[in-house]
């Protein structure tokens, strides 16, 4: 067992079995649309016709990914999820409505920021991660000091962080994680600002459910091109 492994930021990665359809585009459409698994990953051979570059780490079952996609066929798309059926369920969004400019990586989104090159990404959602409540599980969530470093890394100046969670104390706790790391501003002037969704925003499976103990926070934070803390 490797020690020195990150923990993991998510629960757990299957649930029930596949259906024979989703089984069959794990098996047929995944392997066309999937990052590579190793080494620096090369945008331009991924998505020859350049465009913007978007990354949503935890997608979920797909409903916004494929929504986003869809509103903007000139932006290439990267989605992340760890969870099988998560990604099975996406899949059969995107052969469903055709969708182009879909890349995938079912995993864990902290080994594909690493894979990317500097100043890469135009925007980042992270929407409704895994909020581990409990106070001991707090070291396994995805907002970390290292995490943040890394995403600024690779985002662009005046590139979008938009997060969004349903638990107050993540909320928080992203609010002081980022406040923190110089070259991220939170971008809120009113209550509005976080009460309500951005524009276009399109509701996942997750968010429909209302499992957290408050409503939604939405959380836009800009990447500036400034130094990290020392």
């Amino acid at each position: 067992m490797d020690e020195h492994r990150p923990l993991r930021t998510y629960g757990r990665i299957k649930a029930r079995t596949l259906k024979p359809r989703q089984a069959g585009l794990v098996e047929s459409l995944l392997p066309h649309l999937a990052l590579p698994e190793e080494g620096p990953i090369d945008l331009v051979a991924l998505a020859p016709e350049a465009g913007p570059l978007v990354l949503e780490i935890g997608f979920g079952g797909g409903e916004h990914l494929v929504a986003q996609a869809l509103t903007h066929p000139e932006t290439r798309y990267i989605g992340v999820e760890p969870f099988l059926n998560g990604v099975a369920s996406c899949l059969r969004h995107i052969e469903e409505a055709n969708a182009q400019n879909i890349r995938l990586h079912q995993g864990d989104a902290r080994e594909v920021i690493a894979r990317l090159p500097d100043a890469s990404l135009d925007l980042v959602y992270v929407l409704f991660p895994d909020p581990w409540p409990k106070l001991r599980h707090h070291k396994r969530r995805l907002i970390q000091p290292e995490f943040l470093g890394e995403l600024a890394r690779v985002m662009k100046s005046s590139a979008e962080l938009r997060f969004a969670t349903d638990w107050a104390n993540y909320a928080a706790w992203t609010l002081e994680h980022l406040t923190r790391e110089a070259r991220f501003t939170w971008t809120a002037e009113r209550a509005e600002d976080w009460r309500n969704p951005w524009l276009g925003h399109v509701t996942t499976r997750y968010e429909a459910k209302k499992l957290g103990d408050c409503a939604p926070v939405w959380l836009t934070f800009v990447r500036e091109d400034r130094p990290p803390k020392s």
